[in-house]
């Protein structure tokens, strides 16, 4: 898998109480494309950060729908993939790649 590639599925970190929480857990929680799958996103994980993935869990997560001024809209749909680490391996999520 090349490097492009890898920053085309690993959108960006979800920073949210819950997502922290993971953490003591050796979790990290990020956004990823809609159409990967779980071998592309452990591999893209592993290949940025350097570390050895053991698991990933997915969700995806559908747009809500909201007012803005008046109108309706709707937000987008995305996934979520929640990638638990090998003991003893952590990615500081404070810092950019």
């Amino acid at each position: 898998m090349t490097e492009l590639r890898s920053f085309d599925i690993i959108r960006g970190p979800v920073i949210t109480e819950k997502s922290t929480r993971g953490s003591e857990h050796n979790q990290v929680t990020f956004r990823v494309a809609l159409d990967s799958t779980k071998p592309d996103i452990k591999r893209a994980v592993e290949d940025l950060f350097s570390v050895k993935v053991t698991g990933v869990n997915t969700i995806r997560m559908r747009g809500k729908r909201k007012r803005f001024r008046g109108h309706w809209g709707r937000r987008s749909n995305f996934k979520k993939a929640i990638v638990t680490l090998a003991e003893g391996e952590t990615i500081d999520i404070g810092t950019g790649i």
